[in-house]
């Protein structure tokens, strides 16, 4: 099957991913793969965070709660971007290649008018990874 999941996580917007969590805690269980949980974070003072540094240690409280509520291992990796923005989904498959994964289970949104126009952050990393991508609406 595969050997280890990604899971994009965005701190900002924790309601949004419960489906996707799921899904790949799910998959994770019951094929015994390791799940990684991924943020990406800009590197001057965000919502979420002042600091990449304050950003890592809330994605690893995220996923150690997640884990114990899923009873599963979940490691964490953040990544610090100039502008999230603009390089989250280059940032989200060099993620997916640095940490092993070659499955990515990631959330999307209800698409809108400027999905038409512009390709969702999901569309963009399913169209270039190389490796297999879930997408959660």
């Amino acid at each position: 099957m595969y050997k280890k999941i990604m899971v994009p996580v965005d701190l900002a917007h924790i309601e949004r991913l419960e489906k996707a969590i799921t899904t790949a805690t799910d998959l994770g269980r019951h094929y015994g793969i390791p799940i990684c949980f991924v943020g990406v974070t800009a590197e001057t003072p965000t919502e979420v965070a002042h600091t990449p540094k304050e950003f890592t240690e809330r994605l690893k409280e995220f996923g150690a709660k997640a884990a114990g509520e899923h009873g599963l291992a979940i490691d964490t990796a953040a990544y610090a971007s100039h502008d999230p923005a603009v390089d989250l989904d280059t940032t989200l498959i060099a993620a997916a290649k640095e940490q092993g994964a070659d499955l990515i289970v990631m959330a999307s949104h209800v698409p809108g008018l400027p999905e038409h126009i512009f390709a969702s952050n999901a569309g963009a990393v399913a169209s270039h990874a190389e490796v297999s991508v879930f997408v959660v609406r």
